[in-house]
């Protein structure tokens, strides 16, 4: 996994994207009974396994496509984040598997309006930057063949993506506007209503491709999308207490793979949705706070979390862990630190550990804390921070930091000391933090004058003089 910023939009790259990426390249290799036409630059090299530069350009066949994979992937989540920043929240993206997540790091579900306008942004995005390849590539003279092969293939690549995206089939964008649109129009028949919409729509692609002698990948993904379908339609033709008491296990199941991959956006909405049934049994209503618990912890929401997890009765039990995470986030140091021990002791687990010596720390009880068994000081220190920083504590995040630095002279600690400080409109100090995570090992210019913690410094003297030290220094 890797991480940076497109401007003030946090981007987190999966191994899994790059891994399916890889896959998906290197099945689709031309060869000369199929797909010749598609070797493009490469030519004969890629054709001929028993020649010579066959690996070559295998691998280079294969990074190639990876490369228009990432780019027509994060293109298509920024067309999503772009519309969420307008609308005033604070997206953030992930790629993963084929495709990625854009989480609008919203407080409440989406109105309807803004989940179609969002949902349709990143296909349009996405179709915008295949038709500009083709634009660019019909007004060229001449072009490489290099060049053509990537045109070409991000204006196929895209324009196919956006239209299979634009289909009204959940979990597609098209289906999030469908579901948007129905039950708007339908209320809460609105999902079954989506339900049907797709299973049709997914018995017709996959009839098509298998027809047609398809690629196993579409045939595959349809029939799973279709099954889901199939799994909505069927509560929909029972009564109607039956259809709306499945129909709620069923959004539960949804909301948790939803929880579980990130998309804390539907998972949300999802578990509102249960909440809201006319039928709700209090098992149901239970477990849907459970889940909104852990979305607000996820979202550093502590007083969230605790008005959802005070309503959850005994069955499924809130992991006392969950309990401790939002006592820390709201400062209830007293109540949060004996739960962080209680669920160290409980697990045995070395996150629950480094959590319960953050809290000792903010408390002030720093040498107990490193004295706790097998505690690793920076990631005490890290945990002792993250909670005042998500919070809004940033002097005290800052101080926490910097006195990490007596224990761990590292220059990830210097420069989130760095971000606390400015946060906390303290610019000089801020600039020193800076300059000491510099002389520690810190060299990343790009990502310093992206990133939004820093905002607060631009146009300072002092700050610009550092960044242009660090874009000397690696310049050099």
């Amino acid at each position: 996994m890797f991480r940076f910023r497109l401007g003030s939009i946090p981007v987190e790259v999966q191994l899994t994207h790059l891994m399916f990426s890889a896959a998906l390249a290197y099945q689709s290799l031309p060869t000369a009974g199929r797909g010749s036409t598609a070797a493009g630059w490469l030519g004969e090299r890629l054709l001929d396994p028993q020649g010579p530069g066959y690996g070559s350009a295998v691998a280079t066949y294969v990074l190639s496509w990876m490369l228009i994979v990432f780019v027509s992937v994060l293109v298509h989540e920024l067309g999503h984040a772009v519309v969420f920043r307008l609308y005033g929240y604070q997206p953030r993206i992930s790629l993963v598997f084929l495709g990625g997540v854009t989480d609008p790091h919203a407080t409440a579900p989406l109105p309807w309006h803004r989940e179609v306008f969002s949902s349709l942004a990143g296909p349009m995005a996405g179709l915008g930057l295949g038709l500009g390849c083709k634009a660019v590539l019909g007004a060229l003279d001449t072009v490489s063949p290099a060049a053509y092969f990537f045109l070409q293939h991000f204006f196929e690549a895209n324009v196919f993506w956006a239209v299979l995206n634009l289909l009204p089939v959940p979990p597609l964008d098209g289906g999030h506007i469908s579901t948007a649109v129905a039950t708007r129009v339908f209320g809460r028949r609105g999902l079954l209503v989506s339900g049907g919409l797709s299973l049709l729509l997914c018995l017709g692609v996959v009839a098509l491709s298998w027809a047609r002698g398809g690629g196993l990948f579409l045939t595959f993904l349809f029939a799973m999308f279709g099954f889901r379908a199939l799994r909505m339609v069927s509560v929909g033709l029972k009564g109607d207490n039956v259809r709306l008491e499945e129909a709620e296990m069923q959004a539960l199941h949804d909301a948790r793979e939803a929880l579980a991959s990130g998309r804390l956006d539907d998972a949300r909405r999802l578990g509102h949705f249960v909440l809201e049934s006319e039928a709700l049994t209090p098992t149901h209503a239970s477990r849907a706070h459970h889940l909104l618990g852990w979305v607000a912890l996820k979202q550093g929401q502590g007083r969230v979390a605790l008005d959802h997890f005070s309503q959850v009765q005994a069955h499924p039990q809130v992991e006392t862990h969950a309990m401790a995470a939002a006592l820390s986030l709201i400062g209830d140091e007293q109540k949060a630190v004996a739960a962080w021990e209680l669920a160290w002791r409980e697990t045995g687990d070395r996150t629950v550990l480094h959590e319960f010596a953050g809290s000792l720390i903010r408390m002030g009880k720093v040498q107990e804390a490193l004295r706790l068994p097998q505690v690793e000081p920076a990631a005490a220190f890290q945990c002792a921070e993250r909670a005042l920083f998500i919070r809004g504590a940033y002097s005290e995040a800052a101080a926490v930091s910097e006195a990490a630095l007596e224990f761990v002279p590292d220059p990830g600690i210097a420069y989130d000391a760095a971000c606390a400080f400015s946060r906390a409109r303290n610019v000089s100090d801020a600039v020193r933090l800076l300059r000491r995570a510099s002389e520690l090992g810190f060299h990343d210019a790009a990502y310093a004058a992206s990133d939004e913690d820093l905002a607060p410094l631009h146009g300072h003297p002092a700050f610009e003089s550092w960044l242009a030290e660090l874009r000397a220094s690696r310049a050099s």
